[in-house]
């Protein structure tokens, strides 16, 4: 089955959030990209409920910079407060991504038909993407486009390894894992010759429950198309 694609990601701004500098109300990006930042890439690229995105690797292609801005963010219940936030600055990447059937979408089972998603999302890539692709916030605007994964140099290349301690990884949704619960994985992120290899989300052994949270319920003949109208569409 094909079910893997590569592309190059950039773009002026990349906020990839660390949760512990949220409760002050300032924000500080990763040094890298979280594995969640780029699957939420892929979902904007395509996305079916039909599958789930992986991300193997990212290579780190540009130079880390960072750059502090002054932001208005919107305050709950009206109105604007200052805020600082740390942005990564000219940021480019380049990813390598696969999709599996989604085993726990069995009401879907129909519309996993080999090589049709594969084309949609291939297509959808050369375009751009489907939706306006983010780098880890609204506020910082992405691009892709098809690339083959290691071409090029990087800028860290010749660096044996680099380590940026404990990060978080990825969210745990309900529909990807059966169980009725939101919970956030954590794992030690160690960057080697520039690229980073994402562990799966279940290899990340620190785990953490959120709150309890159904899946979405969806249905072929409802509110999803088939594989085969999506492919007429594009």
């Amino acid at each position: 089955m094909k079910n893997d694609i590569s592309f190059k990601l950039w773009g002026r701004y990349a906020l990839f959030t660390d949760p512990v500098t949220k409760t002050g109300g300032e924000k500080c990006s990763y040094h890298v990209p979280t594995y969640e930042a780029i699957k939420g890439v892929l979902k904007s690229i395509y996305w079916k409920p039909t599958i789930i995105w992986y991300v193997d690797k990212v290579r780190v292609i540009k130079n880390i910079r960072t750059q502090t801005k002054g932001t208005k963010p919107l305050v709950w219940g009206g109105g604007n407060t200052l805020a600082i936030y740390t942005f990564l600055h000219e940021v480019e990447y380049q990813v390598a991504a696969h999709f599996e059937w989604n085993k726990f979408r069995p009401e879907l089972a129909r519309d996993r038909i080999d090589g049709k998603h594969f084309n949609i999302a291939r297509r959808m890539l050369e375009k751009g993407g489907r939706q306006d692709v983010f780098l880890g916030t609204r506020d910082c605007q992405g691009y892709v486009e098809p690339c083959r994964f290691g071409e090029g140099e990087g800028a860290y290349d010749k660096i044996d390894e680099l380590s940026f301690g404990l990060m978080f990884h990825s969210f745990d949704y309900p529909d990807e894992t059966g169980e009725n619960e939101l919970a956030s994985r954590f794992w030690q992120a160690v960057m080697r010759n520039g690229v980073l290899n994402f562990p799966r989300p279940k290899a990340c052994s620190k785990r953490r429950f959120i709150r309890k949270m159904s899946p979405k319920q969806f249905d072929l003949d409802s509110n999803v198309r088939s594989a085969e109208s999506e492919e007429a569409l594009v």
